[in-house]
C-alpha cells in the first residue's frame, strides 16, 4: 500500500467530527515527508496481547541517569521476533502497520521518546531514530501553514457583477 493510500486510510479512520478528518488531511503531508525518509511502507511492531506497542527503555553508557523510552519497528516478522525483543516474544505478537499509521500513533504516545526504525533485514546494528518531538514539530509547522493561507470567500459578490 503506497503512503498516498495510507493517508487516505487515516482520513476515513479518523473520527467523523467535522473536524478529525479535516486536521488529519492537513498533517498528512508532514507525515508523508517523515515516511519518505525511510526504506518501507510498513514495519512490525511487537506488541502485548492486548495492542499495546512494547517499549524498551534504554540507557546512555556515558551517562546512566540519562534514558530514554523507544518502540522498535522492524522491517520483516522474521527480524521482529528474532530481534532484540526475541525473549519477550512469548507474551507478545509482531503486527504489521502502515508507516504512515506508526508516526501517526507515536504523536499521541507522550510517555515515548523516539521510534527506532531497522532498514535492512537481519541487520539491527544501523537504524533510523524519529524522535516524538521532532514528530510533533512537523506537524505543528504543517498546521501553521495550514492557517496561514486564507480560505476562500463563498459569500462575497465580486464587484463587476452588474
Amino acid at each position: 500500500m503506497n503512503l498516498d493510500q495510507q493517508i487516505q486510510i487515516l482520513i476515513e479512520n479518523a473520527p467523523q467530527d467535522g473536524q478529525t478528518p479535516k486536521i488529519v488531511a492537513a498533517i498528512a503531508p508532514a507525515l508523508k515527508l517523515l515516511s519518505q525518509r525511510l526504506q518501507h511502507e510498513s514495519y512490525y511492531i511487537v506488541q502485548t496481547l492486548d495492542g499495546r506497542w512494547l517499549t524498551t527503555t534504554l540507557s546512555n553508557r556515558a551517562q546512566p541517569g540519562l534514558e530514554k523510552v523507544v518502540i522498535y519497528a522492524f522491517p520483516t516478522l522474521q527480524d521482529a521476533t528474532t530481534g532484540p525483543l526475541a525473549s519477550q516474544i512469548g507474551s507478545c505478537v509482531a503486527a504489521q502497520f502502515p508507516v504512515t499509521h506508526i508516526l501517526f500513533q507515536m504523536m499521541a504516545l507522550n510517555s515515548v521518546d523516539s521510534l527506532v526504525f531497522f532498514e535492512n533485514p537481519n541487520e539491527s546494528a544501523k537504524a533510523i531514530e524519529v524522535r516524538r518531538q521532532d514528530i510533533q514539530n512537523l506537524v505543528q509547522d504543517q498546521l501553521r501553514k495550514q492557517r496561514t493561507i486564507p480560505e476562500p470567500k463563498h459569500n462575497s459578490i465580486p464587484p463587476n457583477l452588474a
